[in-house]
């Protein structure tokens, strides 16, 4: 299917394609990854940017970072968010190059202006950190205010976060508590241990320890760790499996030197 579509492509469209490029759409993909490439050729944006992705970053193609903002890109200008957002992504997380934190912040701001809640998180961290921006902890709880109330996991956590410590609001430990909730419903990993965290310090360890238990699974090395030191503090109160759980995990990340 998709090299009838390579032939296709006129001579002088294949002369604006980088060697790479061409050389990708000649390998053989699984056929889910296959069909995301043929969609993205056929103009679908949200496709596009599942296409720019594998190319970013897969083990079905070699990396390609500047045909994949290309894809992004394509995404972008018709309109779609995420197009926008994955542009500041590329540029936030570097892949083999620097991070330009100050180009991440500006193409998430126009994912935000299309009303994209990852471009809202995203740029939020940004400005929580003063990475690439001037640091502005208010427009930051704004931003991840907006993307909660419209669902959006992660900016729940990072919501409670703000209330529980009274950044830029009052503080409000039951209102966190609420939204820690609602972050670990929606799965985020944060959510879940935060949330795990607060049940456990009033003492309903059996809740505690089935939303941990959630956590594992997903979380990055610096919640693992974080974990690790909440165990340790409740000692014998924590289930061995669910310990002997997170002991794998950390060895495993250990073995492999990512922590």
């Amino acid at each position: 299917m998709f090299r009838k579509f390579l032939h296709s492509i006129s001579f002088s469209r294949k002369k604006r394609i980088s060697k790479h490029a061409v050389d990708v759409m000649k390998v053989k993909l699984p056929p889910e990854i296959e069909t995301i490439r043929y969609r993205a050729f056929q103009g679908h944006v949200e496709d596009q940017v599942l296409w720019g992705m594998v190319l970013l970053d897969s083990v079905h193609v070699a990396p390609d970072i500047e045909d994949a903002r290309r894809w992004f890109m394509i995404a972008a200008n018709a309109g779609y968010a995420s197009g926008y957002t994955m542009m500041g992504r590329s540029y936030q997380i570097g892949y083999g190059a620097l991070p330009d934190f100050s180009s991440a912040a500006s193409y998430y701001e126009k994912a935000v202006l299309l009303g994209d809640d990852w471009g809202r998180y995203n740029l939020g961290i940004l400005k929580m950190r003063g990475l690439g921006v001037q640091k502005d902890m208010k427009a930051a709880l704004s931003l991840f205010s907006e993307a909660a109330k419209n669902g959006h996991p992660k900016s729940m956590n990072l919501l409670a976060r703000f209330m529980e410590e009274g950044w830029e609001t009052p503080r409000d430990p039951e209102g966190a508590l609420a939204w820690y909730k609602a972050s670990a419903e929606g799965g985020d990993y944060r959510g879940c241990h935060n949330y795990a965290t607060a049940l456990a310090a009033v003492g309903n360890m059996d809740e505690a320890q089935k939303w941990w238990e959630r956590a594992i699974p997903d979380a990055t090395p610096d919640i693992l760790q974080a974990m690790e030191k909440s165990f340790e503090r409740l000692e014998k109160k924590v289930n061995a499996e669910l310990y002997d759980s997170l002991r794998g995990r950390l060895k495993d990340l250990r073995e492999r030197q990512v922590i």
